[in-house]
């Protein structure tokens, strides 16, 4: 599993993204949230709130990076007919 280079958070095998800069450094994503962030807008990951980069560098509680897991959606009681 990869982890990600703007939030910190872990990559499950399958998903994400992975850029080649020109330099051949090699940037991996979870999100394209994470993947704007970084390139378009060049924000800086220890200045943004959500990421685990802020809460490691302002030393609060952080447990293990997890990777992000998808919520399933709620199925709809069916109608009793009466």
């Amino acid at each position: 599993m990869e982890i990600c280079s703007f939030c910190g958070g872990v990559i499950e095998r399958g998903t994400g993204k992975t850029v080649v800069l020109k330099d051949g450094s090699i940037l991996h994503f979870c999100s394209n949230k994470c993947e704007k962030n970084y390139l378009k807008l060049k924000r800086n990951p220890i200045k943004v709130k959500w990421t685990l980069k802020y809460k490691q560098f302002k030393g609060k509680k952080v447990t293990e990076a997890t990777p992000k897991v998808v919520k399933e959606k709620n199925e709809k009681p069916k109608a009793t007919g009466e």
